[in-house]
């Protein structure tokens, strides 16, 4: 059913290195580049895994096109998403670039309209000192990244500009966090199909 590709996107965590994957020409300096605890046996199962869901949207976004209503609009807009996620399981394959924080996909619910506003549902704790903001901007990269769906992209952006305002004034410009959020927003740009703005490390 193509409603319940509206309400799903990734989430999560976690840094560390994945195995066996040169760097591309061009890229971050190895200590900016971000390196997943993932090896390729499971990036490989993820990419089968993901072609097989591009296959079921691509059903679903022929059955609805001789609507043209609303509902095709968001699956064909889902089905160009999710084939930039593909895009970027397979960078990660072949150069160890633009690598996700994580393979699965759990559910993310947040309402972005509602009133009075929320926080949005993270796992990490909102204290906003120095380990919460480092744990929530962390999170919020891994959700990000991991994006299959227009309405992720749309609330994972909310919820980064909603929370870069709230942590202590003494730990707002900390440079894990920083990068962390940096990296976050890269991923939004990349799955909306749009360049973000290099880095300098980057010109």
């Amino acid at each position: 059913m193509v409603a319940g590709f509206l309400v799903a996107c990734s989430g999560g965590t976690g840094h560390g290195r994945m195995q066996d994957l040169p760097t591309g020409r061009g890229e971050l300096a190895e200590e900016d580049r971000f390196v997943p605890n993932y090896g390729k046996p499971e990036l490989q199962k993820a990419l089968i895994a993901e072609r097989a869901a591009e296959a079921t949207l691509e059903h679903a976004v022929a059955q609805l096109e001789t609507g043209g209503d609303d509902r095709y609009r968001t699956a064909l807009a889902d089905l160009a998403v999710r084939r930039r996620f593909i895009a970027s399981l397979e960078g990660c394959e072949s150069t160890g670039n633009a690598c996700p924080p994580r393979l699965d996909d759990p559910p993310w619910a947040f309402d972005i309209e509602a009133e009075p506003p929320i926080d949005p549902p993270l796992t990490a704790s909102l204290r906003f000192d120095l380990e919460s903001w480092r744990g929530v901007a962390t999170e919020l990269h891994g959700r990000a990244c991991a994006c299959r769906t227009v309405y992720c992209l749309d609330s994972v952006g909310v919820a980064i500009d909603q929370l870069e305002k709230r942590p202590m004034p003494d730990v707002q410009g900390d440079d894990v966090a920083t990068l962390s959020i940096t990296r976050a927003r890269e991923c939004l740009f990349r799955l909306r199909g749009k360049q973000h703005a290099r880095r300098p490390q980057e010109v």
